[in-house]
């Protein structure tokens, strides 16, 4: 998570607006995991673009879901690590 805190701290000083998803330190019940991936799809939404912080290529499947919904209501997507993109 630290490489999205990272690109939250620099778009916020570029002076974009950033809708980040929710962090969780420790675990979570099933419901809160619903909850927090409606809460992100809801994010997208309002969001004009998005970026996908995937160090090292990796996306997780919450974030393929994402990406996907993303790409359906026709939302930009930039990745911070495009090389298998």
């Amino acid at each position: 998570m630290d490489e999205m805190r990272a690109a939250n701290r620099d778009l916020t000083f570029a002076g974009v607006i950033v809708v980040a998803p929710g962090e969780a330190d420790e675990l979570i019940t099933n419901e809160q995991k619903i909850a927090l991936d409606a809460l992100h799809l809801r994010k997208i939404d309002l969001a004009d673009r998005v970026l996908v912080v995937n160090p090292g290529g990796y996306i997780g499947k919450s974030t393929s879901r994402e990406i996907a919904y993303a790409h359906a209501i026709g939302k930009p997507i930039s990745f911070t690590d495009p090389s298998d993109q």
